[in-house]
């Protein structure tokens, strides 16, 4: 194994210190170094288009794009404009601004069948939201959540994951799962609980799996005939298969739907919208009892609000949904030819929307690793790749594309090397990575640091 490449000495300095201070030391589990190849994780200084550069003065070609926040890429002007001229105007009063009439008209111009918006800061916040109000309508308790890897930070989703420490299991045992694609099982939850669930949360298309014909309207149906809200996570989705998300894509529309991450090309704002009907329950035309809906100081901040506006007039005079598909498709193709022709398709694929691409690595004897992903991804870094999957922005150049694609040849050998030994053993320096949401910090956990 050629272990030359970029050096990461500054950045390994910086995330040590890091550890000392913020627990994981990353503020989002999926940011941590031990999602990286050990001491191999850039610690990023700056950014444009689809490169950044790390604390080393390292560049690399970016993918998954801030977790999936940035599809205009890094530093686009027109979005830094417009927050530039928010900020000449203040950024948050004591009374709604004029920014708020106008960013919720843009929003409900876009989504169909979005009658009432309210917006937020975090993804998590819009989603406890929409519970919290499927809950007061139906008077239910459960919430069936289909088998996709993220929904909330709240107690209500992390419960039902692999790190529920510190959740009580009253409020875990009222999340229950489904899997997604499989209307039976929707149907044997439903059963399983009669009119005891409130709502159903889902992402209506994934990364790696489209949604079966027929099925997001089966479960439409089900949900009418049950009661139950139907709510769809558009925080991926949304603005990247279409600026009116995956309900735009297959024309299902949900009770209510949540919205974040490409809304506002990396800067802070989500978004809770649905029905007039069940939106108003959190205002003042109704004579039912009121929910607290959303209620946050900075949910209508102007930075995050113009950042969206920017990123609406964007999507509307240009097309960054095709400049992704096209981009993606490119790079998956190249990547799979090359994977090809040095015989390892069986051990490393590409799959999934061509705006939304990961990556897949087996071992010798085809089974999903760890270990050899770390491999890959390590290989990768020397490369001038980062990124824990191929996500595309409508930045990325054929360039970025052309240096991704040498990248990966020159990290098959390794991989191929693997392969034929049967074990990363010789071939990959330090522990592997691990899943983000795990019970313990094996195996990556940290020495304790010295007195």
């Amino acid at each position: 194994m050629d272990s030359s490449g970029p050096s990461f000495t500054r950045s390994n300095e910086l995330q040590s210190r890091l550890h000392n201070m913020v627990p994981g030391g990353a503020h989002t589990y999926a940011r941590g170094d031990d999602q990286y190849p050990e001491d191999m994780a850039p610690i990023i200084e700056r950014g444009l288009g689809a490169r950044v550069w790390d604390a080393d003065g390292n560049c690399f070609v970016e993918y998954g794009m801030g977790l999936r926040a940035v599809t205009l890429g890094h530093r686009y002007a027109p979005v830094v404009d417009a927050v530039h001229d928010a900020l000449t105007r203040g950024v948050s009063f004591t009374r709604p601004s004029t920014l708020e009439v106008a960013a919720a008209e843009d929003f409900l111009s876009l989504v169909p069948g979005a009658e009432m918006v309210k917006f937020a800061k975090n993804g998590s916040d819009a989603t406890t939201a929409a519970l919290r109000l499927a809950r007061a309508v139906t008077g239910r308790e459960l919430v069936a959540v289909a088998d996709q890897p993220f929904f909330s930070t709240d107690d209500w989703f992390i419960g039902a994951t692999g790190m529920p420490g510190g959740i009580p299991i009253p409020v875990r045992n009222a999340t229950v799962r489904f899997t997604f694609n499989d209307l039976e099982s929707l149907r044997a939850v439903i059963a399983a609980h009669p009119g005891r669930i409130a709502a159903v949360f889902m992402e209506a298309a994934t990364g790696v799996v489209a949604p079966s014909p027929g099925y997001l309207r089966a479960v439409r149906d089900l949900c009418t005939a049950e009661g139950i809200v139907l709510v769809f996570d558009e925080m991926i989705t949304g603005f990247r298969w279409a600026a009116g998300g995956a309900q735009e894509v297959y024309g299902v529309v949900p009770d209510l739907s949540t919205w974040g991450k490409a809304m506002g090309n990396g800067f802070s704002i989500a978004a809770l919208a649905g029905r007039r009907e069940l939106m108003e329950r959190g205002g003042l035309d109704t004579d039912d009892e009121r929910v607290f809906l959303l209620s946050t100081t900075s949910g209508p901040e102007l930075v995050g609000l113009a950042a969206f506006r920017a990123v609406v007039e964007a999507y509307r005079t240009t097309d960054p949904v095709g400049a992704m598909a096209r981009t993606g498709r490119r790079l998956a193709a190249e990547v799979s030819a090359v994977v090809g022709e040095a015989g390892l398709a069986e051990y490393l694929d590409v799959a999934g929307h061509p705006s939304c691409l990961v990556f897949r690595t087996r071992d010798a004897d085809g089974l999903p690793s760890q270990e050899y992903r770390t491999l890959f991804l390590a290989e990768l870094l020397r490369g001038g790749v980062l990124g824990q999957s191929f996500v595309v922005s409508a930045a990325h150049t054929e360039a970025d594309v052309d240096l991704t694609v040498e990248a990966v040849a020159a990290a098959l050998p390794t991989y191929a090397k693997a392969v034929e030994l049967g074990t990363t053993d010789g071939l990959l320096e330090g522990r592997p990575v691990a899943p983000a949401l795990r019970p313990h910090a094996g195996p990556r956990r940290r020495a304790a640091t010295p007195a």
